[in-house]
């Protein structure tokens, strides 16, 4: 009789993964805006990073510590300001 067998010690990786493609996209739209100048591409890449929550995805919105919910907020701040730039930059009011 065969039987699968879960370990105890598996570790999820998801949360390695998070991690590691957050940093990722930010360190590549760190790199669009201060070497290339690219402001559009530094916006897309910093909201793709929101997709890869660095923190754990277990924990509710309302449970999670408040400097996690800050850090979100100013993230997803800083793309809106970004954005901003680049639809003003594009219609050449700056």
């Amino acid at each position: 009789m065969t039987s699968t067998k879960e370990t105890s010690n598996s570790k999820d990786r998801t949360s390695f993964f998070n991690r590691w493609a957050y940093g990722t996209f930010v360190l590549l739209s760190v790199y669009f805006l201060l070497v290339n100048n690219d402001v559009a591409s530094a916006m897309s890449n910093l909201g793709i990073a929101l997709i890869f929550d660095p923190f754990d995805q277990r924990v509710t919105w309302n449970n999670r510590p408040r400097y996690q919910r800050v850090w979100l907020f100013v993230h997803v701040g800083i793309v809106l300001i970004l954005f901003a730039y680049w639809m003003l930059k594009g219609f050449n009011l700056i």
